[in-house]
């Protein structure tokens, strides 16, 4: 665990603005020089640092408590923090099922077994895709502006900050001979965004407070000590708009006069200004906008009237700690760690900086905690920060991977609460996705597409392209599996099981009888990649039959440790057994689409790699268990090549880390960390921004250090826990703390030379596992809250 601290000591203090140099006294802003200053002495491996201001919103830095959110920009003329609410998207609840889709689906079917794969696409785009073709995106709320000098206001020693381990993001610089300092918390427990302004400049600051927003029928009210804005949220395709919202900031001040009119607040003169933002919609559920945003804001702000900005922060510091402290990882430091971190990102193919790294993946559980926590929406496309009401690709839920990977890391990296949003989102899905799997398919259970927003849409939209993949609702869903392995607990189980339930009855409802027997999804596709015939369509992908072979395991796994219907489990068992097995191609390589393909697809290096879903997240292919399907992924990733978008380069060092590959994988990693690919505040560029590269990315390093195999099939009765299985030559010597275990467990690993020094398990549970490390193996059982070390010498040789 990071050595405990005072609050104080975790962020810049005035006594280090004391001790940095600058180098000119150029003026700081958009299209200026910027200052040259050392690092200040006191920065920690866990803190971001800029020399100057963001140009840029990719620039700015993020802060939030799983509901809402903002973007810091530390422009020293004016401040803006962009701010978000997490319920804040467009439309109104809506049934999008197209009433055209039963009576045509059986015809799609027919053309796609007969080959006519552009004419079922066709047909399927007429009579099939959802009304509207689109869904909701998610939208801004607005912005906070602070007026506090004059433009070419020309500042010294500035340095911007963002502390995720204290959640903390500050700006500090010196003007006109005095020191001036902003702080910005977004409080999980007070439900506020928190900013504090101060100087010890003997007039005081002078600060004019506004909001600004392109949200409709916006309005503010202005006092003295508050203000507040008000509107609603956008209409879609012919959705109007169902949704209100009130931002409503309570201004506190020491010393001066305040000044309020009908656009805004004027502090004069004051030593210290402290801003609290309250954000609120009228959103209570995906059928329910009966909220009063008003009246919550209200008793928001109310609750922490006479909190000062340092019991705030002190809360927040604490209820991020408690989360984010469960991890360390210190892969070594060089010299380049001592550089702003937007430099280090520009010259990070050419310097050895594996502190980057490191930065990296706890800046991924920064983001995670940020953007999703117990009560809120799960993590969208950008997480909760979003600038645009029409942002890419809406902000919305892609569930055909990119939300998927947001939660990969959740379970490895220590953070189960924070996949308790994708749970109540999942249940939500359930009861919408039931409708759409009546009106549809005329199945039972529930259905969603490659796609969902704020009001659980589950048809499929976009075009069926892209959006008539039927599986999206089935991967989310396996994430409850995986929550009850990492933690064994009856009861999450048992208020788990009608969703998986569900979701596997849809699939036995729906499956058909292909041309050799098996049963296949039919229609469907292989997510986004379009086949050699004219179309995406297809029967039976490679990726939807191993979704489901881990959907049927896990549901009859959880049937019987539940005692629940035998012969719902049994059935589960048959179809499992009936689905056609993976199969290699003559390139050698993992069949994509039911017949072999891949040689012949017109994208042969598409960002996809869905057919490699068995590989990871799942465990059904292993090095050690199939190793000739474990040749075969391989390689398809040598076919596909490693550079791609963003969050396709993070899957890419999922996958090579599972191959136990680890300097591929590490420089994969280093792809994902160029500049091309990541932006200066550290978000993922797909390019543009989208966060679930941050996800994968920091899942990649976790399974570079630790591999633990799920209970893939029935086959794997005894799964193993693999140390340091990628581990590569970049990172001769480190040390990793609290990394998760299923079964109920951390475990701590120190090496040293690339050699396994230690191993420390900690069980939550009893706990009974099998441990590799280089091909030797030990038996390990621990009783609930006990200890064991392992060493090189503890492990022997496995028998092949």
């Amino acid at each position: 665990m990071p050595k405990e601290q005072p609050l104080a000591s975790a962020c810049l203090t005035r006594r280090h603005l004391l001790g940095w140099v600058a180098a000119t006294g150029a003026a700081i802003g958009a299209g200026l020089p910027r200052v040259a200053v050392a690092q200040p002495s006191g920065f920690a491996d866990h803190v971001l640092w800029y020399r100057g201001p963001a140009r840029e919103w990719v620039e700015a830095l993020p802060v939030g408590n799983g509901r809402i959110g903002a973007m810091v920009f530390g422009t020293v003329a004016r401040e803006r923090l962009q701010l978000n609410e997490d319920t804040f998207w467009a439309g109104g609840p809506y049934n999008p099922v197209n009433p055209l889709a039963r009576e045509n689906l059986d015809r799609v079917r027919h053309l796609l077994f007969a080959g006519e794969y552009a004419a079922a696409e066709a047909l399927a785009d007429e009579t099939l895709m959802a009304r509207p073709l689109i869904q909701a995106p998610y939208q801004c709320i607005g912005n906070l502006l602070i007026d506090l000098h004059g433009e070419g206001a020309m500042p010294e020693a500035y340095v911007r900050t963002l502390d995720i381990d204290s959640a903390l993001a500050s700006v500090d610089y010196e003007l006109a001979g005095a020191r001036w300092r902003r702080e910005v918390v977004a409080c999980p427990e007070s439900q506020i965004i928190a900013v504090r302004l101060s100087t010890d400049n003997p007039a005081g600051l002078t600060a004019r407070l506004s909001f600004a927003s392109e949200a409709p029928g916006t309005a503010l009210t202005a006092a003295e000590g508050r203000l507040c804005m008000t509107g609603r949220n956008n209409d879609f395709a012919g959705i109007a708009g169902a949704l209100r919202f009130a931002a409503d900031m309570a201004v506190e001040q020491q010393g001066g006069a305040q000044v309020a009119d009908a656009d805004g607040v004027t502090v004069r003169g004051a030593r210290e200004v402290v801003l609290k933002i309250a954000m609120a919609t009228s959103y209570r559920g995906p059928q329910d906008v009966s909220g009063d945003p008003e009246a919550a804001t209200r008793a928001t702000l109310d609750a922490v009237a006479g909190i000062g900005f340092d019991a705030i922060a002190r809360r927040t510091a604490e209820a991020h700690q408690r989360l984010f402290r469960r991890v360390t990882l210190d892969l070594g430091r060089t010299p380049s760690a001592d550089l702003p971190t937007d430099q280090r990102i520009r010259e990070s193919a050419s310097r050895d900086d594996p502190a980057l790294a490191a930065l990296y993946f706890q800046y991924g559980r920064y983001l995670l905690i940020s953007s999703s926590r117990p009560g809120t929406q799960p993590a969208n496309l950008q997480g909760i920060w979003n600038d645009s009401n029409s942002p890419p690709w809406g902000s919305k839920y892609t569930i055909n991977i990119n939300t998927e990977m947001n939660y990969w890391p959740v379970q490895p990296t220590n953070l189960p609460e924070c996949a308790e949003p994708l749970f109540a989102m999942l249940r939500e899905l359930a009861h919408t996705g039931a409708r759409t799997a009546h009106e549809m398919y005329g199945a039972r259970g529930w259905v969603a597409h490659h796609n969902t927003d704020l009001w659980r849409a589950s048809a499929p939209i976009d075009g069926a392209q892209w959006g008539l993949w039927p599986l999206g609702g089935a991967w989310l869903s396996l994430y409850l599996w995986e929550h009850y392995e990492y933690a064994p607990d009856r009861a999450f189980l048992a208020e788990a099981y009608p969703v998986l339930a569900g979701a596997a009855q849809f699939f036995l409802d729906t499956l058909q009888q292909g041309p050799e027997g098996y049963l296949v999804t039919n229609p469907s596709l292989s997510p986004e990649n379009p086949h050699p015939f004219g179309a995406t369509l297809v029967w039976g992908p490679a990726m939807d039959t191993q979704i489901l072979r881990d959907l049927f395991t896990a549901t009859a796994q959880a049937c019987r440790l539940l005692g629940e219907d035998a012969a719902f489990a049994a059935a589960l068992d048959a179809a499992k057994a009936a689905l056609p097995p993976m199969r290699t191609g003559a390139q050698g390589q993992l069949q994509e689409w039911p017949l072999d393909w891949d040689a012949d697809a017109p994208e042969p290096d598409h960002r996809h790699v869905s057919h490699l879903y068995a590989l990871y997240p799942s465990h059904q292919i292993s090095p050690h268990r199939t190793p000739e399907l474990a040749r075969a992924a391989q390689r398809s990733l040598e076919l596909r090549g490693d550079l791609a978008t963003g969050w396709a380069i993070a899957w890419r060092i999922n996958l090579w880390a599972r191959l136990r590959d680890g300097n591929r994988a590490h420089a994969i990693l280093r792809l994902l960390l160029d500049p091309s690919r990541t932006y200066p505040n550290m978000f993922d560029a797909h390019p543009p921004f989208q966060i679930d590269g941050n996800f994968g990315g920091t899942s990649g390093i976790a399974e570079m250090l630790l591999q633990d195999e799920g209970l893939a099939d029935g086959e794997n009765a005894s799964p193993a826990l693999h140390l340091l299985p990628a581990l590569p030559d970049a990172w001769p010597d480190g040390r990793v703390t609290g990394l998760r275990v299923r079964g109920g467990g951390t475990i701590g690993l120190e090496w040293r030379g690339g050699m396994l020094a230690s191993a420390e398990l900690h069980a939550t549970h009893d706990l009974a596992r099998r441990v590799r490390y280089q091909g030797a193996e030990a038996e390990i059982r621990l009783a609930a809250g006990g200890r064991l070390v392992l060493r090189p010498e503890d492990f022997v040789q496995a028998a092949r």
